[in-house]
């Protein structure tokens, strides 16, 4: 039986149209031998818009629900990820080749690492890259060490959420991405952080799309108000973790 990493993407009709380009970065995907990879799209709503863009694999499981943003479709879409890890993959974005095998590289080597990340770069409309200032040193990453950054850098962490590499168990343990209406995704990143080391990988395990339609790009992503309140519940959520003191590994006694 081989093992297997679980690519999940949350889509949504206007960005359905993306999902070919993330199939074919994922079919340049190379693993080791006894890895395989599954690839589980789940829509944000049930229109009939998504359905004609997923591919005709059968590594391909194409589900619907009713809408609750990006981070209701993954949570619901781990009920088929039966894999050891979670790569999350949106619609719109792409994987360089090399991308899984690097983090599966790291995680599998060093069982006290509990997810990975990587250089990100936006791929923008004219097909041209653009990178990012602060990347972290390659290498793993301590806990703590994304949330102290976010927190004395504006709410912008030095690893890019959508570039996330995570254990399946682990990332279920903490409830999956968080009920808010954006930044999901970057309160499981500082959820994770406050708990578990990770690992940075210098090259590049991401291509970022900017385009017209997209979430981030919307007046509400960026209205004062509704950022600061999602900002504190989830520096809350990360700093409450880490007074616990739940710490993965699991420590004994």
């Amino acid at each position: 039986m081989s093992r297997r990493i679980v690519i999940v993407t949350a889509v949504h009709a206007p960005s359905a149209r993306f999902l070919p380009e993330a199939y074919d970065s994922l079919r340049a995907q190379e693993l080791p031998a006894g890895w395989e990879w599954t690839w589980v799209i789940q829509e944000d709503g049930t229109t009939d818009e998504v359905a004609p863009h997923v591919p005709d694999d059968e590594r391909v499981t194409f589900r619907q629900g009713r809408p609750g943003g990006p981070g209701v479709a993954r949570t619901m879409a781990l009920a088929h990820a039966d894999g050891e890890y979670v790569k999350i993959l949106d619609a719109d974005d792409q994987l360089p080749p090399g991308a899984l095998a690097r983090d599966l590289a790291a995680l599998e080597s060093d069982p006290t690492l509990g997810w990975a990340t990587s250089r990100a770069l936006d791929l923008l409309p004219d097909g041209s890259t653009a990178g990012f200032p602060g990347d972290p040193e390659p290498g793993p990453i301590e806990r703590r060490a994304v949330l102290d950054y976010w927190s004395a850098h504006d709410y912008r962490a030095q690893v890019h959420p959508a570039t996330l590499f995570v254990r399946r168990d682990l990332l279920l343990a903490l409830g999956g991405w968080m009920a808010l209406p954006a930044s999901e995704d970057t309160g499981l990143l500082l959820a994770l952080n406050s708990v578990a080391r990770g690992w940075f990988s210098a090259e590049v395990g991401l291509l970022y799309r900017k385009w017209e339609g997209q979430a981030t790009s919307r007046p509400s992503h960026t209205d004062t108000a509704e950022r600061e309140a999602r900002m504190t519940v989830v520096a809350a959520r990360a700093r409450a973790l880490a007074h616990y003191g739940w710490r993965y590994p699991a420590q004994p006694g």
